[in-house]
């Protein structure tokens, strides 16, 4: 376990958030480690969540799950890349789709082109913190619309920030990979140099 900050669990969560979370909870059947630490911040995690549902709200599933996965994978961040696998899975969009999307190739081999864009802006906004991305963000646009790009690229921004909190809490994934042995290159942070 990372810095050794006490784990709320319901009952110590602030009870507007309690209450927030209680769907996801029952759903899943745990309260993820993530808001047991964020629970701190009650007013901040409500705020990132509501983040969250809006931007989900803004972009077809698909997008959505192609930036969680590539930033997730970008960042080695498995606690929400292995999340991401199991909900893209649940959706449909098969074990093919999801690993070409964890392959993160620039050319966008088995993914639409709306999704390789989404992808190639991703990658453009982690690999050197935003600049020289406009035109990755431009070529988005053009394919979904400024609404969407937008969304997609605050979207990255969303899943860094996880990936941030959870990388320097060391929090272990709640779930398993769904994939058995881990694929290739899923483990580590992938290189963001040019």
């Amino acid at each position: 376990m990372g810095a050794d900050i006490p784990r709320l669990e319901m009952d110590d969560l602030d009870p507007v958030l309690a209450g927030m979370l209680a769907a996801r909870v029952k759903r899943l059947g745990y309260l993820g480690e993530f808001f047991k630490v964020c629970g701190h911040q009650p007013q901040s995690l409500m705020a990132f969540m509501q983040l969250t549902d809006a931007l989900k709200e803004a972009l077809p599933d698909r997008l959505t799950e192609t930036v969680a996965l590539s930033v997730a994978t970008l960042c080695g961040n498995a606690y929400e890349r292995h999340q991401h696998e199991r909900l893209s899975e649940k959706l449909g969009f098969g074990r093919d789709w999801i690993l070409a999307v964890m392959a993160l190739d620039p050319g966008g081999a088995g993914l639409a082109p709306d999704e390789a864009a989404a992808q190639r802006l991703a990658v453009a906004a982690l690999r050197d913190r935003g600049h020289g991305a406009a035109g990755r963000l431009a070529e988005l646009a053009g394919l979904v619309g400024h609404a969407q790009a937008i969304a997609v690229l605050m979207l990255v921004g969303r899943y860094a920030t996880h990936a941030l909190i959870v990388n320097a809490l060391e929090l272990a994934p709640p779930v398993p990979t769904i994939f058995a042995p881990e694929p290739a290159g899923a483990l580590a942070a992938r290189t963001l140099q040019p």
